[in-house]
């Protein structure tokens, strides 16, 4: 589980140093194979975490084909090492849908922060970038229009159907090499909490912020054991949520210099200089 866990945080700071770094786009160059350029680094990361979940969802019993529609269809690295996750364990089907739609959610915060670089596109064209956004090609392009005045949708889209590529292809070849390996399904779990670690650690900028991840982890905790099953971990995110808003709402409106408010410094802290800059 260490070495995972090291290797998920580690190829996410890279991506992150490496979409902090401003790329200068050669006029001579062809429109595809720059944006191709700038998307390298995350179609590059998408392969070994793309093969590990084709490998981990074969031995959850995904064949092939399923495999590379739910790659197609649900482009999410989480969502699909979710479902992987608690096919294992045999989890209630309900359990699986509200954990994955709660899961998923988050998206619709990500593409209204994106929907004024978007203004005057048909709907088509927002259904396919809508269908085709996950986090990672999300910072991709926040970055990029956050920082160069030259990027349009369709770079950003192009963007997102590159990552989607590299994202298939990576886990159609798991999938293959899974049929050809004996699984110990016991690592689906840690691959799971490595990935859920990762994303905890870039959300972390306030000591509120902190509370809150512990508060979730003693409410998940309570109520699996309450309810003996995955229902639980519903429940807690539900009840966590709620908690999280409502504070932070009471402490910036009444004590908005509030030592709960401080940031921390991290990984997380780094989207203060994006917003920074896009507010200049």
């Amino acid at each position: 589980m260490g070495a995972l866990t090291v290797t998920y945080l580690t190829a996410g700071f890279l991506m992150e140093e490496l979409f902090l770094t401003k790329q200068v786009r050669n006029p001579n160059e062809p429109l595809w194979l720059s944006t191709l350029r700038v998307a390298m680094p995350l179609n590059l990361s998408y392969i070994p975490i793309g093969l590990a979940c084709g490998i981990l969802l074969h031995a959850a019993g995904f064949n092939t084909l399923l495999t590379a529609l739910v790659s197609i269809f649900i482009f999410s690295g989480g969502a699909q090492f979710m479902i992987a996750s608690m096919l294992t364990i045999n989890a209630p089907l309900l359990s699986i849908v509200l954990m994955l739609f709660f899961l998923e959610l988050r998206y619709a915060l990500l593409g209204s922060s994106l929907s004024r670089y978007l203004q005057g596109q048909p709907h088509r064209f927002i259904f396919a970038f809508s269908l085709s956004m996950n986090d990672e090609n999300y910072a991709v392009n926040y970055l990029k229009f956050a920082t160069d005045k030259k990027w349009d949708g369709h770079q950003a889209l192009m963007v997102e159907h590159y990552s989607l590529l590299f994202w298939t292809v990576s886990n159609v070849v798991g999938s293959l090499v899974g049929s050809a390996l004996k699984i110990n399904l016991s690592i689906v779990n840690f691959a799971l909490t490595a990935l859920f670690l990762y994303m905890i650690v870039m959300q972390i900028k306030s000591r509120l912020t902190v509370l809150i991840c512990v508060l979730s982890g003693f409410l998940a905790a309570f109520f699996m054991i309450l309810t003996k099953s995955t229902l639980g971990l519903v429940i807690s995110t539900l009840i966590a949520s709620f908690i999280g808003f409502a504070l932070e709402h009471y402490i910036t409106t009444h004590t908005p210099k509030s030592r709960w408010l401080w940031k921390v410094r991290g990984p997380g802290s780094r989207k203060d200089a994006v917003e920074e800059t896009d507010s200049n």
